[in-house]
């Protein structure tokens, strides 16, 4: 596949994405705005205005320069930066933040389609915070972003779904990269393990620890040490640092302390 090829499935991928959350907030009831999600200090509207910044600014929107004061979420420059998307829209009223989520999107749909990138290396002339990203990673992330705040919406609310959709098959893709760092450097597995992790049916992958200690990609039907099975939603937010291992059930088979271990430290990004 070539890198517009590449590029353009993750527009795509993008784009029904945000249609898809879109149409979730704008199903919500009054009092779904206000309930808390899994991510520290943020409620629904917190979400939704984070997404309505982000897309706004990469669509080239001015945004209004807030002052962020300290709090016990915001522990990083970063952190900050995202929180300045909630702040700004405090006053808004939950419809003026779908509205501008929603002309945002389609602000960027149509800079896509005018001018698709073509080069994933190149440098994306905006990023969220002016983060030096390529065309690969912005486009890329953005995916998982979106996915991801939409299903934070969904477990506030208690309307789970969009489990087996593009979006979600790319960001367990995404999270699936990371097995690697995850069971060689965080779990610290010795030379030959290899760990398998099956995700309902949307795919399969697996990591072998060389005598280097770096856990690297192999076949997923290799006899593995330890194997995982578990939900498109449970490895979503275990990657994604959304919740506990605990507080989901996986099958683990082979050396299931091992498994445990790697559930445990599955977390690679909040």
């Amino acid at each position: 596949m070539s890198d517009a090829e590449r590029l353009q499935r993750y527009v795509e991928t993008w784009s029904s994405t945000c249609d898809e959350t879109v149409a979730l907030l704008r199903a919500l009831a009054p009092g779904d705005w206000s309930r808390p999600t899994d991510l520290p200090g943020w409620e629904v509207k917190d979400v939704a205005a984070h997404l309505a910044h982000l897309e706004a600014e990469i669509a080239g929107e001015p945004q209004e320069p807030v002052e962020v004061p300290e709090l016990d979420h915001v522990r990083s420059p970063m952190s900050a930066y995202t929180e300045q998307g909630p702040i700004a829209r405090r006053d808004h009223h939950p419809a003026a933040i779908v509205d501008e989520l929603e002309r945002a999107v389609a602000t960027r749909r149509r800079q896509l389609g005018e001018d698709p990138p073509t080069d994933g290396s190149a440098p994306a002339p905006r990023t969220p915070g002016g983060v030096p990203w390529d065309w690969e990673t912005l486009l890329s992330n953005r995916v998982v972003d979106v996915w991801m705040h939409e299903q934070d919406i969904r477990r506030a609310v208690g309307r789970p779904g969009d489990l087996d959709s593009a979006g979600a098959r790319h960001t367990v893709a995404v999270f699936a990269r990371a097995l690697g760092y995850v069971v060689g450097k965080k779990v610290g597995a010795p030379a030959g393990t290899v760990v398998a992790v099956e995700v309902d049916e949307v795919q399969d992958f697996a990591v072998r620890v060389g005598d280097d200690g770096r856990g690297v990609p192999c076949d997923p039907a290799t006899e593995a040490t330890a194997r995982i099975r578990l939900g498109v939603e449970a490895y979503t937010a275990l990657s994604g640092g959304r919740r506990t291992h605990l507080e989901y059930d996986a099958d683990v088979t082979g050396d299931e302390a091992l498994g445990r271990r790697v559930l445990a430290a599955l977390a690679v990004t909040f």
